[in-house]
């Protein structure tokens, strides 16, 4: 529950994070001018749209940032068991033998005879 609603809230901010971000006048013609920029002065309030864009943008950050922690934090799961472990469980299974098929008993190959005098190394130089 609690998962579910930051993540809609995290989802809304960052959107509105990217609009205020491309609103905001920079030094060369942006998106910024397609509402009119720093020209119009109506739509944001007798402030211009400075004032208001950058009040927003770091309330919006402060959000997200806050957001960003609560959903690391809310799905943060700690391992209780090591991979190796699991690893291990995955590799001892067998596979079954194809359906039809009788399993072929492999004979086992004879053991190498030992040799009848153990191998003398070279002696050392001096």
């Amino acid at each position: 529950m609690l998962h579910g609603i930051v993540l809609t809230l995290h989802i809304l901010v960052s959107l509105l994070l990217v609009v205020a971000i491309l609103l905001q006048s920079g030094k060369g013609s942006d998106i910024g001018a397609v509402f009119g920029g720093a020209g119009s002065q109506a739509l944001f309030g007798s402030a211009g749209p400075a004032d208001f864009l950058n009040k927003a943008t770091r309330v919006m950050v402060v959000i997200f940032m806050l957001t960003s922690l609560t959903l690391g934090y809310v799905t943060f799961d700690r391992p209780n068991r090591s991979v190796m472990e699991t690893k291990a469980q995955t590799t001892q299974t067998t596979p079954a033998a194809p359906a039809g098929k009788a399993p072929v008993k492999q004979q086992a190959a004879p053991a190498p005879a030992a040799p009848s005098a153990p191998a003398q190394a070279p002696a050392a130089a001096k």
